[in-house]
């Protein structure tokens, strides 16, 4: 009879794993094993209500925002939704998980706000959270506060980096491919990081193990694939489908120097 058996016959329930996850906060292991991203249990009722207040609005602002005349008239851009979300979710579904506790997955948020603008980059995170949530991956009543963290900071923090380098209005595609693909895709890293396991030490559910303080240096290594991942596919993107970037600028970026030189 295996440990978990003993325990069982004993009268005792079988102990659960609780797993940090690196993006969003802490995943719990149930007894039959099925994770799910940010369980209820680990947040506090507060916390969970301001997800939702939090999540709601900015669901309710992005689905205003997005042009639904075009998106339905448009079957190009359907199959850029859909597509894009379908990676999305299988990109969650990609998970490393560590004896320690810790989890590790990747965004991907930075390359879907580029590809599809921020409104239908926000309905299309909800999308895949939705997927999650069919598969068990994600807890219903913790859903608000992994949008918020999953999807809606890496979208507010690759559209600000957006907007600046389109303020600037640079000619060099490198500064674009670097300013709003490489670079907003680790600062989410490190900004989400920190904001998630900041929750999860305001709430006090749940005991922060001593060597959090050493996870500070992985944190680098972690910025680095990020970027990684969301710049190369903005990169294929620009010199394969420009056309499929709707914040590229392909007559600023891709007109021959000469002729500028011709007005």
């Amino acid at each position: 009879m295996t440990a978990r058996g003993t325990h069982a016959a004993a009268g005792h329930p079988p102990q659960r794993g609780r797993e940090v996850c690196v993006y969003t906060a802490l995943i719990h292991r149930p007894a039959g094993g099925i994770i799910q991203v940010i369980s209820a249990q680990v947040l506090s009722g507060t916390t969970l209500s301001l997800g939702w207040l939090g999540y709601v609005p900015l669901l309710a602002w992005a689905a205003s925002q997005v042009r639904w005349v075009e998106l339905l008239t448009d079957r190009r851009r359907q199959h850029l939704l859909f597509g894009t979300v379908f990676c999305l979710f299988a990109l969650w579904l990609v998970r490393r998980d560590f004896d320690t506790g810790v989890a590790y997955h990747f965004i991907g948020m930075t390359a879907v706000t580029l590809l599809l603008d921020w409104p239908l980059a926000v309905l299309g995170g909800f999308m895949a959270q939705l997927g999650l949530l069919v598969l068990g991956r994600q807890d219903l009543a913790a859903l608000g506060v992994n949008g918020l963290l999953l999807v809606g900071l890496p979208v507010l923090i690759t559209e600000v980096c957006a907007l600046v380098v389109e303020r600037a209005q640079p000619r060099n595609l490198f500064v674009y491919i670097f300013c709003s693909g490489f670079f907003p895709a680790a600062l989410t890293v490190l900004v989400c990081v920190p904001v998630a396991l900041g929750l999860l030490w305001l709430d006090g559910r749940f005991a922060l193990p001593e060597w959090l303080g050493d996870f500070v240096g992985y944190l680098w290594l972690m910025m680095f694939p990020e970027a990684f991942i969301n710049g190369m596919v903005i990169s294929a993107l620009v010199v394969f489908c420009p056309d499929w970037l709707e914040t590229f600028n392909r007559t600023r970026y891709l007109q021959a120097p000469w002729k500028d030189d011709e007005h």
